[in-house]
């Protein structure tokens, strides 16, 4: 029998990162991006991975990489076709991101009108924090998420401010594709957003929940 995978190590063995993007009206603002009308998607590789206290490496190149902070939404089974209103219970807990984006090559790519895939899906471009249990967080609409970098705050948001909920993301990505145990749905990140360089130190938490480090 093939030994149990714990969801406390999900970034071990979960196979699909799923991203929400522009979920925050400041942060669509402040990049000069449309508000959307429904959730836009897109997917970093399993290999994107960086659990807390590792180095996130910077893509060779790109000369301009930025800090997205999100909460991730981990699930606890498979989820195909879910009404939302049973959303939550295919859940399995949470744990804080960070979306690393090639903001040079993610121009370029809007430029040219092609995916993203270079600027969001290199190695190491999706740290995450320890995993926190879904008991731990009774409301995911009602939490504070901060990010520093080398001391000095960056960004800090609410994740009352999404556009789209939580059960409501789940609900239409479940439509699309299929998720399985492990898989993780990053939900968008609040404005501040920006650049880090070689050595800078990156803290970022949930308020009161958990925290994490990564130098780059």
């Amino acid at each position: 029998m093939a030994a149990p995978r714990p969801l406390s190590r999900f970034w071990e063995w979960g196979k699909n990162i799923v991203c929400v993007g522009r979920n925050y009206a400041d942060h669509a603002k402040e990049m000069q991006s449309a508000l959307p009308s429904e959730p836009l998607l897109f997917l970093k590789p399993s290999t994107a991975y960086v659990p807390d206290g590792s180095a996130i490496l910077m893509p060779p190149y790109s000369s301009n990489l930025h800090h997205e902070l999100e909460l991730g939404v981990v699930m606890g089974r498979r989820s195909r076709a879910v009404p939302e209103a049973a959303a939550m219970d295919y859940v399995a807990g949470y744990a804080l991101c960070l979306d690393m984006t090639a903001r040079d090559v993610q121009d370029e790519c809007k430029k040219k009108g092609l995916p993203w895939t270079l600027a969001k899906s290199f190695t190491a471009s999706c740290p995450v924090s320890a995993f926190v249990p879904k008991e731990r967080i009774p409301d995911p609409h009602n939490l504070k998420l901060w990010l520093r970098v080398n001391g000095e705050l960056r960004q800090e948001g609410e994740t009352a401010s999404m556009i789209f909920s939580i059960p409501y993301i789940i609900s239409y990505v479940s439509k699309i594709m299929t998720l399985e145990e492990g898989d993780i749905i990053l939900t968008g990140t609040p404005k501040g957003v920006g650049p880090v360089k070689e050595n800078d130190e990156i803290q970022a938490g949930i308020h009161g929940v958990v925290s994490m480090r990564f130098k780059v």
